[in-house]
């Protein structure tokens, strides 16, 4: 293991405790802070999902013990997004990173901007709990995808649609295990590697985080942390685009310079 082991624990940490409070971003946060020091998406997604599964499980216990999750919410969450989980996974693996490289920076990017959408919102509707399933099955996707996006996706819907977020963010907690785990599955068969440094880092500052963000979902004030955490992955995402533009322009510059040098004098 090289020097990097404590920065990891420290992001865990970080992102574990946006994730416990918010019940969302730890897959984005830690994502998003992978792509932006050039891991490659598919890495960077089975990593932080390998991370996850033990985070997840600590974080579900955390919750059912606070009392903080609601059976229907998870009952219909669960199948749906295990399966988009799998789906999304499979995908990842079978596409070139350095192609997907920036649709995934884009991606998270719109994940960024989301986030702090939400956090501007004043007023909530009435709580609505239609079309849940739906919504297990695109989180689980464009979470394996994206390396992170559950959350976003899932406990931003339901709670923008009115459903008391204490509950909305322990029952998408403990559901993300159950995802966190088929996905993990398929990118270990699909790739047979992960960053193994950023893996246990990840795990040691998330499992310590995890009993500490439970109980904090009840009284943390979520807006002022759904801004920070939106305009840091808005930051980090800009930054990896930037970056891919730049290398895509290299390369196409390098190919012309060589097809000159290739013609014939």
């Amino acid at each position: 293991m090289d020097n990097s082991l404590p920065f990891f624990i420290l992001a865990g940490f970080i992102a574990q405790m946006i994730d416990g409070t918010l019940g969302m971003a730890y897959g984005v946060s830690c994502s998003t802070l992978m792509l932006s020091i050039g891991v490659a998406p598919a890495v960077a997604s089975a990593s932080v999902h390998t991370a996850e599964l033990f985070t997840t499980a600590v974080s579900a216990f955390c919750h059912l013990k606070a009392g903080n999750v609601d059976k229907e919410f998870l009952k219909r969450l669960v199948i749906p997004g295990v399966i988009g989980g799998i789906i999304g996974a499979y995908i990842l693996c079978n596409v070139n990173g350095e192609v997907i490289k920036p649709f995934i920076s884009l991606y998270l990017l719109g994940m960024g901007i989301l986030i702090l959408v939400k956090a501007a919102r004043k007023h909530q509707p009435e709580p609505k709990r239609n079309h849940i399933g739906r919504l297990g099955f695109l989180g689980g996707f464009v979470d394996a995808v994206g390396g992170g996006g559950w959350g976003p996706v899932v406990t931003s819907t339901l709670v923008a649609k009115g459903n008391s977020p204490r509950f909305v963010i322990g029952s998408v907690n403990v559901a993300e295990f159950f995802v966190a785990a088929a996905t993990s599955a398929v990118f270990l068969v699909s790739l047979g590697s992960i960053y193994l440094n950023a893996v246990i880092g990840l795990v040691i500052g998330g499992m310590i985080a995890a009993p500490i963000a439970a109980k904090a979902c009840k009284t943390v004030q979520p807006k002022p942390l759904m801004v920070a955490v939106g305009v840091l992955i808005v930051c980090l995402s800009v930054r990896t685009i930037y970056q891919a533009a730049g290398s895509t322009l290299i390369a196409t510059q390098n190919a012309a310079i060589a097809g000159l040098n290739a013609i014939p004098r």
